[in-house]
């Protein structure tokens, strides 16, 4: 029966209003609109899965016993005129009286209990513990074709565990909007309805005598119109999610294996999200484990660049080795006592991240839109407007493991290394633009005023930086700790080779500090100098395994300086350079 047609049924026959032989009148209603209904076209209730009568077509559907007209009755099933139990509907089934185990998630904000109303008729079917012919109006239960007595293990059997559906029987008011926030207020007109108690039920997205939209849906889901009735995230209508015509190109796995929607824009809040039977039941995600929801698309089937294939390199944002830690609701500051963990969501937001680029070469990429961070001070944001304050979130007071490199200066806060706290710190221009007047090595475009990302220096081997053709961002890389380009942190000669990330941005010749040839024909840059930032000066934060001695480096004029200090058996007592 058409929604239209059913929502008239039940305005002109509810049980305070049925006139003498109404029961009989409703009946006849009820199959005869389903007739109509599928007379007009689509898949309506006689074409669909919930005709179980002898004459279907569906998969379930009564055996035929000689001599019992009854078996061609289609609505039996749920409804009679006659022994009905107490619910509205004229209901017919016998119900479950199990225990639900119900929807619960970190961020949810309604108060999610036990099913009611509609939605406990409709478990009384798809919970799998009452046979499908066992009705009220009948001494026998019905039986069924084939070997089927309770519905079959397939996604229409809900069971009893419903923590990874989507939650039914709870109120939906403005004020739970407001609180939620990724919420619109309830609708009010239109296919998508409560039930009379305000609630959402089944039959909020279920119309069970309609298969017209497949699934009994109410509204047609492509580029899941039906979902965003109700939900409104920031920055979803812009997002690649919502608008990228990409299609999948065959390859297994299959990225969207319960909608029939074969592009990322029709497919929308199904790429990552199951509304029933879902893997990952908080939020209701495709996959328990974070990253499998992002990896069918992003391994090159359906997006452009294969990101997959990035966290098999030798260094990578270890997204694989936590499961079920992360969380939207936890604070944007990561606490000390936190378990530090990475996941494709402490990155990207996929409601809002979108295809626009940056708009000044420090600012962030629609990648990164939605995404929250830690700004220099130290204080969390909810939009970052740098890149690095997106990388502060977990490398900057969060407590970490030793350093890569023994440092004369220990610091393990990154934010620290980047900041000008007594006037004397000399640090990479990420957070600020570069101060220093003189430094003759850079390479154009690079000049002593520009600042820089983190991205410049920790970046895909084989991205577009590295003048590759794979994805960019510091997903994966050949070279540690995800580097763009190889760095030695050893005791050895830097050479181009095993320093090009050096050399990407300084050339080091003799009419740039000639002494600098001298030296990094000895050992790495880094015995020398910290690439993120020193309390004193050129980034000077000598590596104590290899220079040992006093370890003193004074600044003179300008271009020039003092060392004290013993290295490779050479000694230093104020040796000017």
């Amino acid at each position: 029966m058409s929604r239209k047609l059913s929502n008239r049924a039940a305005r002109l026959f509810s049980p305070m209003t049925l006139p003498a032989g109404g029961l009989l009148l409703l009946t006849v209603w009820l199959v005869g609109a389903a007739v109509a209904d599928a007379a007009v076209g689509g898949a309506g209730f006689v074409q669909s899965r919930h005709n179980f009568s002898v004459s279907s077509t569906a998969k379930i559907r009564a055996k035929a016993v000689a001599g019992d007209a009854k078996d061609s009755e289609m609505c039996v099933f749920c409804h009679t005129p006659h022994s009905a139990s107490a619910q509205r509907a004229l209901w017919n089934h016998f119900e479950s009286d199990v225990i639900y185990t119900p929807y619960r998630s970190s961020t949810a904000k309604a108060s999610i209990g036990q099913p009611t109303g509609a939605s406990r008729l409709c478990l009384s079917c798809h919970d799998g513990t009452v046979a499908l012919g066992m009705v009220k109006s009948r001494r026998q239960s019905i039986a069924l074709q084939g070997a089927v007595n309770v519905m079959p293990k397939t996604r229409s059997n809900l069971g009893t565990d419903l923590s990874d559906d989507h939650p039914v029987s709870f109120p939906y008011n403005s004020m739970l909007a407001a609180k939620d926030g990724d919420l619109l207020p309830p609708p009010r007109s239109g296919p998508v309805q409560l039930d009379a108690n305000g609630e959402m039920q089944c039959t909020t997205c279920h119309d069970p005598h309609n298969d017209s939209n497949d699934k009994f849906l109410v509204l047609n889901n492509a580029g899941s119109a039906l979902c965003l009735t109700c939900h409104n995230f920031n920055g979803w209508p812009q997002s690649v999610h919502s608008l990228s015509p990409n299609r999948w190109n065959s390859l297994p796995p299959n990225p969207w294996p319960h909608t029939p929607e074969k592009t990322v824009a029709a497919s929308a809040c199904e790429n990552c999200h199951s509304p029933h039977s879902a893997g990952g039941r908080q939020r209701l995600l495709n996959y328990q484990a974070e990253e499998q929801n992002c990896y069918p698309c992003h391994n090159g089937n359906v997006a452009q660049k294969n990101i997959e294939s990035e966290f098999n390199k030798a260094s990578v944002h270890p997204v694989i080795a936590t499961t079920g830690v992360h969380d939207p609701a936890e604070t944007t500051l990561v606490s000390a006592g936190a378990k530090r963990h990475v996941e494709c969501d402490d990155c990207h937001n996929p409601h809002a991240a979108n295809r626009l680029g940056r708009t000044t070469p420090t600012s962030v990429s629609g990648a990164l839109n939605g995404v929250r961070g830690v700004t220099r001070s130290g204080a969390g944001t909810q939009q970052i407007t740098y890149e690095y304050e997106l990388c502060l979130r977990c490398h900057g007071d969060t407590a970490k493991g030793p350093a890569r490199v023994s440092r004369q200066f220990p610091q393990l806060n990154t934010r620290l290394e980047f900041q000008d706290a007594n006037g004397q710190n000399s640090f990479h221009p990420v957070m600020v633009p570069g101060r220093n007047p003189l430094v003759p090595s850079l390479k154009a475009p690079w000049t002593t005023a520009s600042q820089m990302t983190c991205g410049d220096c920790h970046n895909n081997d084989g991205g577009p930086g590295a003048g590759g053709t794979g994805p960019a961002g510091p997903h994966g890389s050949a070279y540690a700790p995800l580097l763009e380009r190889p760095l030695s942190f050893a005791d050895s000669a830097a050479t181009y080779a095993n320093s090009a990330l050096c050399y990407k941005c300084h050339s080091f010749v003799n009419t740039a500090w000639r002494d600098h040839v001298r030296h990094i024909g000895y050992t790495s840059c880094e015995t020398c100098h910290d690439a993120h930032g020193s309390p004193i000066a050129h980034l000077m934060n000598f590596d104590p395994t290899v220079v040992t001695g006093a370890r003193n480096y004074k600044t003179g004029t300008i271009g020039h300086g003092t060392c004290t200090l013993s290295c490779h058996g050479k000694e230093h007592n104020g040796t000017s350079y």
